[in-house]
């Protein structure tokens, strides 16, 4: 440790954290809630090699809140119509995986939801406005014709 007691260090990083959510971008913040359930996942992998049950649990108990609480609720089905829909049940799929994985110590259910929540945060970041485009600047109030850009799916 470095002199600092546990308690100021956690206490720099949740601030930090907030700070950091505070002035993301909501194509940012959903980067953010896949990068945090693969860190819980992967945490859990960990854990339950280790046999620390009690930890495993936590730690599955917060990806699955991510994806429900997080990239689930932020699906908007009026706008996003199927692709809002098929996220949504690949979601309630993932939730009921690392459900049964807490219960069975099933490490391959944990592999299958990584793989999965890899593939979207991949494809999510290729959509990132301006991505793909040519270096330009934006025309003036944002998207051309009032467009929200890669979140007219989901809600902003």
């Amino acid at each position: 440790m470095t002199g600092y007691p546990r308690s100021a260090l956690n206490a720099y990083t949740k601030q930090a954290l907030e700070n950091e959510v505070s002035s993301a971008s909501p194509h940012k913040l959903i980067l953010m809630l896949y990068d945090g359930a693969l860190t819980s996942i992967s945490m859990a992998r960990a854990q339950m090699e280790a046999k620390d049950i009690a930890a495993k649990g936590n730690s599955l108990s917060k990806a699955i809140s991510i994806i429900e609480e997080g990239l689930r609720l932020s699906l908007d089905k009026n706008i996003g119509g199927e692709l809002a829909l098929n996220l949504d049940a690949l979601y309630e799929y993932m939730s009921h995986r690392l459900l049964a994985a807490n219960i069975g110590n099933d490490v391959t259910a944990l592999d299958e939801v990584s793989s999965l929540l890899n593939q979207l945060r991949s494809a999510w970041a290729q959509i990132a406005p301006g991505a793909n485009q040519p270096e330009s600047s934006p025309p003036p109030g944002g998207q051309p014709n009032g467009e929200r850009g890669a979140l007219s799916y989901g809600k902003a």
